[in-house]
């Protein structure tokens, strides 16, 4: 019994080291966007503070499909959010939204 119960500890501990760390993923975006989404990314977007968390993952799976592109900035994003899965995708979208 007291086999299972370390085993079962560890499975959740590996499962939650796994987890996509949302600030950390947010880290690369923050160049542009400011460190809680305040800025214009490169001058020319709207802030992303204040969206919520279904509206940032749309954003991000768009521009990752190549379908979205507001203010001219599909190519840039697209490449930035390439090797995104979908789990540091909606990461990124529950940290943001809580900004």
């Amino acid at each position: 019994m007291k086999k299972l119960a370390v085993v079962a500890l560890a499975s959740v501990t590996a499962i939650s080291l796994m987890a996509a760390d949302g600030a950390a993923l947010y880290k690369k975006c923050a160049g542009c966007h400011g460190l809680h989404g305040e800025k214009k990314a490169l001058g020319k977007s709207a802030p992303i503070k204040g969206w919520d968390k279904e509206k940032i993952i749309e954003a991000l799976k768009g521009y990752k499909a190549g379908t979205r592109n507001v203010y001219g900035m599909g190519a840039l994003m697209k490449g930035q959010v390439a090797s995104l899965s979908d789990a540091d995708i909606e990461a990124i979208a529950d940290y943001l939204s809580k900004q």
